[in-house]
């Protein structure tokens, strides 16, 4: 029974003799170069790191066709459907659990909105939507802002305008 307040004691002096205060320690500040060291500046990339960002600004957009449409929806339900729901309004599944409503892509502002504005949107994200950079590739992200403009076309089309041989397939 005696033996326990004796480890006790130990442990605990063991404890206390470890802690020093570490501002005594010596140690290099950020930026403080060893002696006689030389400072290399601007600093440069290693050989073969890639840039994340894009230097000479996005690439230009692709011509519009079918297959960039079918593309453009396809990301769009992937990565916008959650938040901005499949047809644009901003009524998404997570917003119906309760995440801040996206604004719809029907409203004046959005319809009028140029397309690098759409482009920006995605690379760096805006207000609390996560800046998608890294997940949509920059072709990925003009097809989903063609998807987004033919959303936006279909919203005020009528029936009288979509061609006879093609009424059939509308539900």
């Amino acid at each position: 029974m005696r033996r326990l307040p004796i480890i006790a004691v130990a442990g605990l002096a063991l404890a206390m003799a470890g802690c020093d205060n570490m501002a005594n320690q010596p140690k290099r500040l950020p930026f403080q170069l060893p002696y006689g060291a030389e400072a290399n500046w601007p600093a440069l990339p290693p050989a073969g790191i890639v840039a994340n960002d894009e230097p000479f600004g996005p690439p230009p957009p692709p011509p519009v066709t079918i297959a960039l449409l079918a593309r453009g929806q396809q990301r769009y339900d992937i990565y916008c459907s959650p938040c901005h729901n499949r047809v644009g309004d901003g009524n998404g599944m997570i917003v119906q659990r309760g995440f801040p409503r996206p604004p719809s892509y029907f409203s004046a502002n959005l319809i009028k909105a140029s397309n690098q504005h759409y482009y920006d949107v995605i690379t760096h994200g805006h207000g609390v939507m996560y800046p998608y950079a890294v997940r949509v590739a920059p072709p990925d992200r003009w097809a989903i802002i063609t998807y987004i403009r033919a959303l936006q076309a279909s919203e005020n089309a009528r029936l009288a305008e979509v061609p006879p041989a093609q009424r059939s397939l509308l539900q």
